[in-house]
């Protein structure tokens, strides 16, 4: 499922590969020793396509074996594309909604990517999980309370097996992100005050060409961005990321929020979602957090996040400013995030130490689905609000396993779900504000 920001990356310099290498020293000495990196890949578009080669990339900085081994998507030619470039044999390259099944009971597998449209990742997630698998997951991981349910209960799951959880959070993984946020930690710039969060983008949101397609439901999975069941809406399938970054910082999650939003220029395209949301978030202890995400033509557009505190402010990507001090700045090497993400996890698996980001991505998820149900009603929403919603955008069977499944068979289950009109038919999950 194609995200063009996600897509494989192949710039990563000698020297950046180098310094990775360095830093992960103990790993290379000892990789040889340990068992090779055997990945499924669960939906195989841009993104799934995209962390496969940073996986492979990842396995070769730190001079492990590791080769993907099975593939699962919905589309019949993605998971033929898919095997023929990553040279996977025919009969483990498996479709149809129940395929992730049937690639996570492959035995060699002990690796997993999940990366298809993130309305089916909880249910996929909780099965590798089931599954005994090491999981690189994408973000966001739901849609809605129910599906965060199903992710929460499952992350408790992973930790208690001791399974090993990466999530697509890569500025989590980044080293100037890492350096810049403990110097915050550490009290660089007091305490935090007030944080403000933007994914600004000057385009559109890209929109396939759905001629071809024989059904409403094929024309809503290939164009999945645009449909809420699927994708969150804008401010979950991005904006996630820094929202990300601000609970990261404050070691929480909002606890309340408001907003507003609106489609402007999506226009006559099919789907339902959402091209801009304004939200103000609360953290505990009454910090404020200001959060911008529009994906619409515009002569400004920022994606970043930005701090301030009692003693001074901060660019969380990269540089501190204390008041009345020297500005500080990152200015060490790192590697692309997208492939450190992976070597983050194999060393953990590698080392038996600990990493399991599944509530955190969780949390973030949450965050934006919380500011995208504020806005859709004009209501003030608690997090509770959400966390207890018994509401879901998806149908009753996504939310328990799609084994089995044919596409007749979803078509029925899925008939509640949005159409593929500009009008939003769904109600939200929480009451629309009294006048």
């Amino acid at each position: 499922m194609a995200v063009s920001r996600r897509q494989f990356l192949r710039s990563s310099t000698l020297a950046a590969a180098s310094a990775a290498a360095v830093a992960s020293f103990p790993s290379i000495v000892s990789a040889q020793t340990k068992k090779p990196f055997l990945a499924a890949i669960v939906g195989v578009g841009g993104r799934g396509g995209g962390a496969g080669g940073n996986f492979l990339e990842a396995a070769k900085t730190i001079g492990a074996e590791a080769k993907i081994v099975a593939i699962a998507d919905i589309f019949p030619d993605a998971a033929r594309k898919a095997g023929e470039h990553f040279d996977v044999p025919k009969e483990k390259c498996f479709t149809g909604f129940d395929g992730y099944m049937k690639a996570l009971a492959v035995p060699e597998v002990n690796y997993v990517i999940l990366a298809t449209p993130p309305g089916f990742r909880a249910v996929h997630f909780k099965a590798a999980v089931e599954a005994g698998k090491n999981i690189f997951c994408e973000k966001p991981v739901a849609v809605d309370g129910p599906g965060a349910r199903i992710m929460y209960a499952a992350a408790d799951a992973s930790k208690a097996k001791g399974l090993k959880v990466a999530a697509g959070t890569q500025r989590r993984h980044q080293a100037s992100y890492l350096e810049t946020i403990k110097r915050i930690h550490d009290g660089a710039i007091g305490d935090v005050v007030a944080l403000r969060v933007y994914w600004v983008n000057g385009g559109p949101i890209w929109h396939r060409d759905e001629s071809g397609l024989k059904t409403d439901l094929e024309r809503q999975v290939h164009n999945w961005y645009h449909y809420i069941w699927l994708c969150g809406d804008h401010i979950c399938e991005q904006h996630v990321h820094n929202l990300d970054v601000a609970n990261w910082i404050m070691k929480s999650h909002p606890i309340k929020c408001w907003g507003q939003g609106s489609r402007q220029q999506l226009g006559n395209k099919s789907g339902e979602i959402w091209d801009n949301f304004d939200v103000e978030y609360e953290y505990p202890g009454g910090v404020h957090m200001f959060s911008y995400c529009g994906q619409i033509k515009r002569d400004w557009s920022s994606v970043s996040e930005g701090v301030h505190g009692t003693k001074g402010s901060a660019d969380p990507h990269n540089s501190i400013r204390p008041k009345g001090g020297e500005m500080w700045r990152f200015r060490g090497k790192e590697i692309d995030a997208y492939v450190q993400e992976h070597i983050d996890l194999m060393n953990a698996i590698n080392n038996d130490t600990e990493l399991n980001e599944a509530k955190q991505v969780t949390d973030s998820t949450m965050t934006a689905i919380m500011g995208r149900e504020a806005a859709y009603s004009g209501a003030g929403v608690e997090w509770d609000d959400i966390l207890n919603s018994k509401f879901s955008y998806g149908p009753e069977m996504l939310y328990q396993n799609c084994a089995g499944m044919k596409w007749a068979d979803f078509r029925t289950l899925a008939s509640p779900m949005p159409g593929s009109h500009n009008i939003r038919k769904n109600p939200p999950m929480v009451p629309v504000a009294k006048a």
